[in-house]
């Protein structure tokens, strides 16, 4: 039996479509993963058998083979783990699923709990962008979730739950968040305010022409003078971003694994420390990943100490 999911992949600041394809055949009972999967794909075979079987399911003698297509490309993340699951419970014939399947992400726990991932602003928009209205995830990551507009989100705690809602079981219902997405931090008492400085009149001068042009700023003074307390009010004196603009900060922030309950409107500040590695600050690695110069994105990157920077 052949069990075929849509998924997706994160690369960069963008995800690529991947389907997941469960096969069970005749043969000496094992499990292969293929796809070009890294480990923490990989690992997804003891994740999903113990949840399978925590869960109260049947865990299939059979042949199995996973594989994540296209085949050349790397995947990365543990948010493969729930489409797996759900795909092996389809092939083996211990769910019927009576109409087209939602997007699928989360990681199993042990027990078949979803743990919440990394990704989901830009797993969601993908999922949008494919055609799909509806999208399961781990209850922590469903007001992240929910902050695409016309997307149906469906929060779920257990594997069980998942199941039970895609047979026609047990449906789950819509996630609502208790109130639609504020202005995080556009509150002028939730961040330093630029009105708090009592003379500086010609430094507070060049910051607000910084602010206005989107300038570059240098600034040079002895230990104490306020560089950096005026350096941190900068962002309260600069435009509210538009809200393509802050869709574009909070996807880059939950690509960092942050966990976001609204979208900020306010231009975000980064002060990287001198002692970070090019990396860290830069973006990069073998599956590249932003840095602090992303995370500043249409706000500040607020460089202390500048000459002891690599």
């Amino acid at each position: 039996m052949l069990a075929r999911l849509a998924s997706a992949s994160l690369r960069g600041l963008d995800a690529e479509p991947v389907t997941v394809e469960v096969d069970l055949s005749r043969g000496i009972p094992g499990w292969s993963m293929v796809g070009l999967a890294d480990a923490s794909v990989r690992e997804a075979k003891d994740r999903v058998r113990a949840a399978l079987l925590n869960a109260g399911f049947t865990f299939p003698l059979a042949r199995i083979t996973v594989n994540l297509a296209p085949a050349d490309r790397r995947k990365v993340g543990a948010y493969f783990d729930l489409p797996v699951a759900i795909g092996m419970l389809q092939a083996s014939q211990q769910i019927t699923v009576g109409q087209p399947l939602p997007f699928l992400l989360g990681e199993l726990a042990l027990d078949g709990t979803l743990n919440p991932v990394a990704g989901v602003l830009p797993l969601t928009i993908f999922a949008q962008q494919q055609g799909f209205s509806t999208i399961i995830v781990p209850q922590a990551n469903a007001s992240e979730a929910a902050m695409i507009p016309q997307m149906r989100v469906i929060a779920a705690n257990h594997l069980l739950d998942v199941a039970r809602h895609l047979s026609g079981e047990a449906p789950l219902p819509e996630f609502s968040p208790d109130a639609q997405p504020q202005r995080e931090g556009s509150d002028n008492t939730l961040i330093p305010d630029m009105a708090d400085v009592r003379g500086q009149q010609q430094a507070r001068r060049a910051l607000e022409i910084a602010a206005a042009g989107r300038h570059a700023l240098l600034m040079s003074g002895s230990p104490g003078v306020g560089k950096s307390m005026l350096a941190t009010r900068m962002p309260g004196i600069m435009p509210p971003l538009t809200d393509a603009e802050a869709l574009d900060v909070a996807r880059i922030r939950s690509i960092q694994g942050e966990t976001l309950t609204a979208i900020s409107h306010t231009p975000p500040f980064v002060a990287p420390h001198h002692t970070a590695s090019d990396i860290a600050v830069i973006g990069g690695g073998s599956n590249p990943r932003p840095g602090e110069c992303s995370r500043a994105h249409l706000g500040i990157l607020f460089l202390d100490e500048l000459p002891e920077f690599k």
